[in-house]
């Protein structure tokens, strides 16, 4: 058998495989609530072999949507339609997970369709917070910097996020800290200029994130799996490096988290990314050797690719993101192509 398609035990829940779906947004809810795209677009996925979804960006708050078009856990009258997702996924022997986030400055954009840029006041947009009142872009409202209260309220948020996330079913939780949103907006020097306990040192800079993890935990179930995605480096000269990561992975470690997804980018808009196949592959090598297990991400997309990655130990999961969006039964066909045997639904058996 492949080390793709060997199963993985985090805790006590059992992966079938080692292919993730990455957490991709669809900007297709209204008011945070969930449609038939989701329950199809995530169905698909899961019967089609994928082991474990992540569910996109979904807002612990209002505010902390990216579009007016997010996901959001903010209401318990979120929850009935996650559990909907939920139990179908279950169904189809994958195991369902949701990542819990917060835009920070980056919120209150238009859709990616209509152009992506942040939205007026007078055209349905919203006041953004951040750890410092610093614009994303220059053609950006400044956010609001976070105090004392408001800073507790979005680790409430997270917390109360969680809470629902249980009631809904999920396996696995995944914390945002990546990608220029809020969690990693207080991460960065670049975009944290505080003089308070939340800024200044890698300590200071990594305290909220260690805050919602601990409120996180108080709610959340010892044996259920705790991700975190980060950034790993912002690709700009002043900014969090790699081996700001390797030392935060240490600490999470700590803390109690059980993977970490290594991204990178998305905090600095001009920042010089050298996409290519592989190319974010070297932080989940580098990040894993703390002792943490780590998922690979980024322009992965055939099952050599990904089986090589975990060969060679650079990673423990493998999250396909475009690839899933292009084929949603890439399992399928992966497991054929690395001669692994993979059990098909039995709707689709006459085609196998």
């Amino acid at each position: 058998m492949s080390k793709l398609f060997s199963p993985l035990t985090i805790k006590k829940l059992n992966l079938k495989n080692r292919i993730v779906m990455s957490p991709m947004c669809q900007y297709s809810s209204k008011d945070g609530f969930t449609s038939d795209w989701h329950l199809v677009h995530y169905g698909t996925r899961a019967a089609g072999g994928t082991g474990l979804i992540i569910q996109e960006a979904t807002a612990v708050a209002p505010e902390g949507r990216i579009t007016p078009g997010d996901l959001g856990i903010w209401s318990d009258e979120h929850t009935p339609g996650l559990k909907k997702i939920v139990s179908f996924i279950n169904q189809q022997g994958a195991v369902p997970a949701i990542q819990l986030a917060h835009a920070g400055r980056k919120a209150s954009c238009d859709l990616p369709w209509k152009g992506g840029k942040q939205l007026d006041f007078n055209d349905g947009g919203w006041q953004t917070i951040a750890p410092s009142d610093i614009p994303f872009t220059a053609n950006d409202r400044s956010p609001v910097s976070l105090d004392a209260d408001g800073i507790q309220n979005v680790i409430s948020s997270f917390k109360n996020a969680a809470r629902r996330s249980l009631d809904a079913g999920y396996k696995i939780i995944e914390i945002h800290s990546a990608h220029g949103y809020l969690l990693q907006e207080f991460l960065s020097p670049l975009s944290n200029q505080r003089n308070d306990e939340y800024g200044g040192s890698f300590e200071n800079r990594t305290l909220l994130l260690k805050q919602i993890i601990d409120a996180i935990k108080s709610v959340w179930p010892d044996e259920n799996p705790l991700f975190v995605r980060i950034s790993a480096t912002d690709w700009a000269e002043g900014g969090w490096t790699i081996e700001d990561s390797i030392k935060l992975g240490y600490l999470l470690k700590e803390r109690g988290i059980d993977l970490i997804d290594c991204s990178s980018g998305g905090n600095i808009f001009d920042a010089k990314i050298p996409f290519g196949p592989d190319y974010q592959v070297p932080f989940s090598e580098a990040v894993r050797k703390t002792g943490i297990m780590t998922g690979a991400v980024g322009m992965i997309t055939s099952a050599s690719q990904a089986e090589t990655i975990l060969q060679e130990n650079k990673a423990d999961l493998i999250l396909f993101g475009r690839e899933l969006l292009r084929n949603p039964y890439f399992a399928l066909q992966a497991a054929s192509k690395l001669e692994d045997e993979i059990i098909w639904p039995t709707q689709y058996l006459r085609s196998k």
